[in-house]
């Protein structure tokens, strides 16, 4: 849910179904398909890839897998075999990267680890500029109303609380994190002594 834009899924490599998708340029021109298959073959130890040798267009196979979320896109065609080149194309940034052919796989598992992390980094430091610290129940009915993301706040425990939370300030209980923190000692709705923290967010 935390990864994605306009174009569709931005998929983190280590969970990924295909992490590498080959797009062959000029497919049908001599050559193209058998390096295409070729540096699969050289990649498929290391990494989860797939050719796409469809008769679809090249456009139609990019935003195919940019909506699919698929971390990198390498792009061959006549051209790149002759200058001994790949395009590498990463789905988060879409910054492009001409790479030699001779250390293909050092750079094709260099940069999935780099997105790993720096996916990783973004997601929890917008986790984190979005989550609020509540109190008291105007602290967190006010924070509904004002900021998108998560608040944090203590809760008794008990159902009617909860019902009250969702009816009038129009969260619902997310998670009970095994890291608690102790806001305070009291139940941000009803008062009464807190037996745990709970993270609370709107149902979109």
């Amino acid at each position: 849910m935390m990864h994605g834009d306009d174009n569709g899924l931005q998929l983190p490599p280590n969970i990924a179904p295909i992490q590498l998708v080959i797009i062959p340029i000029a497919q049908k021109k001599e050559g193209v398909l058998d390096k295409a298959y070729s540096i699969a073959e050289s990649l498929k130890s290391t990494v989860r890839v797939k050719v796409d040798d469809s008769d679809k267009t090249p456009g139609w196979k990019f935003s195919e897998y940019e909506m699919k979320g698929v971390p990198i896109r390498l792009e061959i065609g006549p051209k790149d075999i002759e200058n001994n080149q790949a395009v590498l194309v990463r789905r988060d940034t879409r910054e492009k990267l001409f790479v030699s052919l001779n250390n293909l796989e050092t750079e094709v598992t260099t940069l999935l680890t780099t997105i790993q992390n720096e996916m990783l980094e973004r997601a929890s430091k917008l986790r984190e500029t979005h989550t609020f610290d509540a109190t008291t129940f105007e602290e967190m009915c006010e924070t509904a109303n004002n900021k998108a993301g998560f608040i944090r706040a203590m809760w008794c425990g008990s159902l009617e609380c909860e019902e009250m939370v969702k009816e009038k300030a129009n969260l619902s209980s997310r998670c009970m994190p095994f890291n608690q923190k102790e806001l305070s000692d009291k139940c941000v709705c009803c008062g009464k002594p807190a037996k745990t923290m709970v993270y609370w967010g709107k149902a979109y």
